[in-house]
């Protein structure tokens, strides 16, 4: 069977960024997706089409292809009271290269990197950790299978289904459905130039 649209694929995988390795997954921990369902970068997904089961695959994706380049739009002052947690700022969080799941001003969470700290304020990245990268993916078709109207309904990992409402921040990898080790394969598409956000951490 071939990897085409609406086709449950599982690829072992490395990505390597600027020589070193920066995600991977496992022949027996492989990452599934639905093909063709958005989960992963478009030309990730075409590199991939109509190949099969045990076929090796490997490719560069420029940063274009990828997660574009380093907006200066998105890195931005935030003050510090956003950072409160029932009343406490949560200074523990606040660490240069911290990642911080925070909440925009359409309610969405939103992934930023802790870029500097200020007297009153924090300066926030919420460009794509790969933004700007070159991505240079080797590894092979573990399987290929059709995907059961369940999982094309609700998604392989229930990603489908509607949330409570809550911040439920799981990463920025595929989707918010991480298989692999690292971040990776799927670009938020909501970095916010225009963030009002709040903490949104562990769902508190």
């Amino acid at each position: 069977m071939k990897v085409a649209n609406n086709k449950v694929t599982a690829i072992s995988y490395e990505l390597t960024v600027e020589g070193k390795v920066a995600d991977k997954a496992s022949a027996d921990k492989p990452l599934e997706y639905i093909h063709g369902t958005g989960m992963l970068l478009p030309k990730f997904e075409m590199e991939l089409e109509g190949k099969e089961e045990g076929d090796a695959f490997a490719f560069t994706l420029t940063p274009e292809e990828g997660y574009g380049q380093v907006d200066p739009r998105y890195v931005v002052e935030i003050p510090k009271t956003a950072f409160m947690v029932e009343g406490m700022l949560r200074e523990d969080l606040l660490k240069e290269g911290n990642v911080i799941p925070m909440m925009n001003s359409d309610g969405h969470v939103v992934q930023g990197t802790v870029a500097g700290i200020g007297e009153d304020t924090v300066k926030m990245d919420f460009n794509h950790p790969m933004a700007g990268k070159t991505l240079n993916f080797t590894g092979r078709i573990e399987s290929v299978r059709e995907a059961t109207k369940k999982e094309l309904e609700e998604g392989l990992h229930g990603e489908y289904l509607p949330t409570d409402g809550e911040c439920g921040c799981e990463g920025g990898c595929h989707n918010g459905n991480c298989e692999g080790e690292g971040e990776c394969h799927h670009g938020e598409g909501e970095c916010c130039g225009h963030h009002k956000g709040k903490c949104c951490h562990e769902g508190k």
